[in-house]
């Protein structure tokens, strides 16, 4: 084509005088690679991509400009904090003839990770984890706020002990007048006694969110996630046997908390991270509403 296609965007004058705070796309679909460690795959992300507009009077921005340059990070390079922050900038510079200063990206994707059995050798599944990377370019500062997902199972240590007393009530009942017990009678009742009553447990999540610098090689996903997953304890399982189901019973066993006792765990675990926020929400199974609990930094915390 030879003709000169128009272009209102730069022809045309605002029909109102006034400047936008951010002006973009959302929800783009693009292939990503996330590579860390002796992980790499290919994952489908939806992308939001904004700049500002102060210029008053441009009616509006190059939205094929913010397009094509979003196609690089579907490039074979891995993502990285550094390759956002080089989008950030050429969405600025690409830009200038609208005075934009300001340039926004928020990419979603589900980590898919291959998890094993906890017992049966050779069995694994795939688990996802969603991601979110909240990437800022505001007066030349970056910013990289990483938030992340885990799930996991979680048993009411209130709901244990009251079970408990149910059992012990029973056997005493049961076993009341005898000077001497024999293990294989003891054994044999709590085959059949030991369920008399059981504590709730829900599935549960827990959502962190940590900043990065903005020389960081890669986002440490998996680290960030094992470290939730170690942190809590009981981490759900994906293709299991009956000895792994009675490995993860063990699990919560051993695990027993309120959502405050997962929230500060993860905490702990957390405490060399940049500024991390930490979201724990419980699906009650005795309640027909959730437990939750948030771990903030100090200058986030009410009364700071």
């Amino acid at each position: 084509m030879s003709a000169v296609l128009p272009d209102i965007s730069l022809t045309d004058i605002a029909p109102r005088l006034s400047a936008l705070a951010w002006v973009g796309m959302q929800g783009i679909d693009l292939p990503v690679t996330v590579a860390e460690g002796g992980y790499r795959r290919e994952l489908h992300a939806r992308v939001d991509a904004q700049v500002d507009l102060p210029a008053p009077h441009v009616k509006g921005i190059h939205m094929s400009r913010l397009y094509r340059l979003l196609e690089t990070l579907g490039d074979d390079a891995a993502l990285s904090p550094a390759g956002l922050l080089r989008v950030l900038q050429g969405m600025v510079d690409s830009h200038r003839d609208c005075e934009t200063r300001n340039a926004r990206l928020l990419i979603g994707f589900d980590l898919l990770v291959q998890r094993p059995a906890l017992v049966t050798q050779g069995l694994s599944g795939w688990k996802s984890y969603p991601v979110q990377l909240d990437a800022t370019l505001i007066d030349g500062t970056f910013r990289c706020r990483l938030r992340l997902t885990v799930t996991y199972s979680s048993t009411c240590p209130c709901s244990a002990a009251l079970s408990r007393q149910i059992i012990e009530q029973a056997f005493m009942q049961d076993f009341a007048g005898l000077r001497r017990v024999d293990p294989a009678r003891v054994a044999g009742w709590l085959r059949s006694n030991a369920t008399l009553a059981t504590p709730h447990s829900q599935r549960s999540e827990a959502q962190v969110a940590v900043d990065l610098a903005r020389d960081a090689p890669t986002f440490c996903l998996l680290e960030l996630v094992d470290r939730i997953e170690y942190a809590v304890g009981t981490p759900v399982q994906t293709a299991v046997k009956r000895a792994d189901e009675q490995a993860f019973a063990a699990l919560n066993g051993q695990n027993l908390m309120f959502v405050e006792d997962a929230a500060r765990h993860i905490e702990a675990a957390l405490r060399d991270y940049v500024e991390p926020v930490i979201y724990v929400r419980h699906l009650e199974s005795l309640h027909p509403h959730d437990a939750v609990a948030w771990a903030l930094p100090a200058a986030q915390r009410v009364g700071a």
